[in-house]
C-alpha cells in the first residue's frame, strides 16, 4: 500500500458510517493524486433487475456540473436545428452528420436527435450503440425540445440506471470542487433515486451508499436518514 493510501487510511474510518456532508469533504481531502479526480457515488439497491418492473433508470441535472465540459451534437432538421444552433449545441447537422458518424467521425460526447431523424440514424446504430452514444427517449435525447434537452446537458443533466447487480454507479463531480457542492450534487442524485424507487420494490430500497474518488477509498454513508 502506497503512502497516500495509507494516509488516507488513517483519515477515514472503514467501519464508520458517515453522514452525506462528511463523507463529501473527507473525498475531497484525501484525494491526492497528480490529477482532477472523479467522485463517485455507488448505491445498491434492494431491487430485482431481473423483473421489467424494477429497472432503475432516471436522469438528474447536477447543480454545479460535472466538472467535465461535454460536446453536443444534434441531429435535426429545419427549425429545430436552428434552435440547436441558438441554444450552443457544438455540432449540428442532418445527413452530412449520419455520414460522418458512419465513417466513424465522432467528434461528440453526447448525441441529441429530434424523433423524425431517428429513422436516418439506423445505419449508424451499430456505431454508436456500442458507445452508448445512441440517442434514446428515456435519456432525454430524443426530443422536440431540442433547446432544453441542449442546455440541460451543457449545465450538467446525466442519466444514471441500475446495473445487473443493483448497483448504481454516478459521478457527482470533481475532488477540485468545494465540499458544499459535492454535497449538493450528491444530494440531487439520491433525492432523485428514491423519486424513482418502483412501486414493486419491498423492503429497503437503499441497502448501501458509498462515495469515493478515482483513486480513494470508499467512504461509507449512513442511508438510515437517507431511506428516511
Amino acid at each position: 500500500m502506497g503512502k497516500r493510501l495509507k494516509a488516507a487510511k488513517e483519515n477515514i474510518d472503514s467501519k464508520k458510517l458517515y453522514t452525506l456532508k462528511e463523507a463529501s469533504a473527507l473525498c475531497k481531502d484525501n484525494a491526492k493524486a497528480k490529477f482532477d479526480e472523479t467522485v463517485e457515488l455507488h448505491v445498491r439497491l434492494g431491487i430485482d433487475t431481473k423483473k421489467s418492473d424494477q429497472q432503475v433508470r432516471a436522469m438528474v441535472v447536477l447543480p454545479n456540473g460535472t466538472g467535465k465540459t461535454k460536446r453536443i451534437a444534434v441531429l435535426a432538421k429545419g427549425e429545430h436545428a436552428q434552435a440547436a444552433q441558438k441554444a450552443g449545441a457544438d455540432l449540428v447537422g442532418g445527413d452530412d452528420l449520419v455520414e460522418d458518424i458512419t465513417k466513424g467521425k465522432i467528434d461528440f460526447d453526447v448525441l441529441v436527435a429530434t424523433p423524425d431523424v431517428m429513422r436516418d440514424l439506423a445505419k449508424a446504430a451499430k456505431i454508436l450503440g456500442p458507445r452508448g452514444l445512441m440517442p434514446n427517449p428515456k435519456a432525454g435525447t430524443v426530443t422536440f425540445d431540442i433547446a432544453k434537452a441542449v442546455a440541460e446537458l451543457k449545465a450538467g443533466r446525466i442519466e444514471f440506471k441500475a446495473d445487473t447487480y443493483g448497483i448504481v454507479h454516478v459521478p457527482v463531480g470533481k475532488a477540485s470542487f468545494d465540499a458544499n457542492k459535492i454535497y449538493e450534487n450528491a444530494k440531487a442524485v439520491l433525492d432523485t433515486i428514491l423519486k424513482v424507487k418502483p412501486s414493486t420494490s419491498k423492503g429497503t430500497y437503499m441497502k448501501t451508499v458509498s462515495m469515493s474518488s478515482t483513486m480513494g477509498l470508499g467512504i461509507h454513508i449512513d442511508v438510515t436518514k437517507l431511506n428516511a
